[in-house]
């Protein structure tokens, strides 16, 4: 899901309301031609026009009003999973905002290993981020958008995919490699998620991109920041669950040798919004998780932002049977909670009965 402008992306982008109905996000076609999909969260975020092919957008990132963080119920956090799925969230003040943090882990009795994070073409590798994550013991996802959170929407041709791979940007992506490569520990690398929908200004529909010009813009990158020495980045290939108008996933794969690990973003926007319906998590995840297994053969994968809306069914059920079916796939390694009030309350708390479900499931599968 696209985070409002730096952010999260909602899974997919309903191209065009009733007819089109090719958002991002959480109402992801479970299979294909038969669901729309929602509007992205993470990033720029862009809600379905009432006419078809028009696109709103939402405003960037975390930056969007966003309800202040409760209190957290519990002193002391409690400890992080050995569990093979692992758990994993993003919260509106980021990796810093230890209060956050504090209070998922209280909700469902466990210290999330996987922390989400974004960050635009303007700001600097996140050390202290990235500090601040592993003093609690877990690795950061940080995901790295080549674009202005205060730009013109997916209207940035200065961001344009061509002109990342010839280059203009080399100086300011090698002071990324040569920051993590000094830091020296493991880090998870998000570059340029979702981009098979339509509301990135890095996707191939917009922007004057043309196709095969994502995966030139990735290999690009990839090879200036591995040039610095930072072998501890992990690079993760992320994009929206395929709905019906997204760009197919085999053109923008960048290659076995450049990407270490592949995922999905989902949503579950429910009734929530006139286009949605509500998706369980396997038909919101199937497709898109079998054609992953196809273009990256023996790639660890994960969700890496999913939520649900509690409009059009139990958010409670909900929550079980995505950690019950993510459990299953033994190829799914981890997910991650996109914990934001936002478009909807996507918060694991949004109910007491939905925090309660999340922290019996999570339990279960450490069982």
């Amino acid at each position: 899901m696209k985070r409002s402008l730096a952010g999260p992306v909602v899974s997919g982008l309903v191209l065009g309301l009733a007819a089109v109905l090719g958002l991002a996000g959480p109402s992801q076609a479970a299979s294909a031609g038969t669901h729309a999909t929602p509007a992205p969260r993470g990033g720029t975020y862009f809600a379905p026009s009432a006419s078809a092919g028009t696109n709103l957008a939402r405003s960037a990132g975390p930056s969007k009003a966003v309800s202040a963080p409760k209190t957290a119920t519990a002193a002391l956090t409690p400890p992080m999973s050995s569990a093979r799925l692992r758990f994993g969230v993003g919260t509106p003040g980021g990796p810093q905002a230890s209060s956050e943090l504090d209070q998922v882990a209280a909700l469902v009795n466990e210290n999330p290993s996987i922390v989400l994070s974004y960050k635009d073409f303007s700001q600097p590798a996140p050390i202290d981020d990235l500090n601040a994550v592993a003093a609690r013991g877990a690795t950061s996802l940080v995901t790295w958008e080549p674009w202005l959170w205060s730009g013109n929407g997916t209207s940035q041709p200065a961001y344009s995919l061509k002109a990342i791979a010839a280059g203009n940007f080399d100086s300011y992506i090698r002071s990324w490699g040569a920051a993590l490569a000094a830091w020296g520990k493991p880090v998870m690398l998000r570059f340029a998620q979702e981009m098979n929908g339509n509301w990135y200004p890095w996707d191939e529909s917009v922007n004057g991109n043309q196709p095969g010009d994502f995966v030139a813009a990735w290999r690009h990158v990839h090879d200036v920041v591995t040039s610095t020495g930072a072998t501890n980045v992990q690079w993760v290939w992320s994009p929206n669950v395929p709905y019906w108008g997204s760009t197919p996933l085999s053109g923008l794969y960048p290659g076995a040798g450049y990407v270490d690990t592949v995922a999905l973003d989902g949503y579950n926007w429910g009734t929530s919004q006139s286009w949605s319906s509500w998706t369980n998590p396997s038909d919101l995840f199937a497709d898109g998780l079998s054609q992953l297994r196809s273009i990256a053969p023996g790639k660890p994968i994960i969700i890496a932002e999913t939520a649900s809306a509690e409009a059009g069914g139990s958010k409670a059920d909900w929550n079980t049977s995505l950690v019950s079916y993510l459990n299953s796939q033994a190829d799914v390694t981890g997910f991650v909670w996109f914990d934001y009030n936002k478009e909807v309350d996507w918060r694991i708390d949004s109910s007491t009965g939905s925090a309660s479900a999340m922290a019996t499931a999570l339990a279960a599968r450490r069982s």
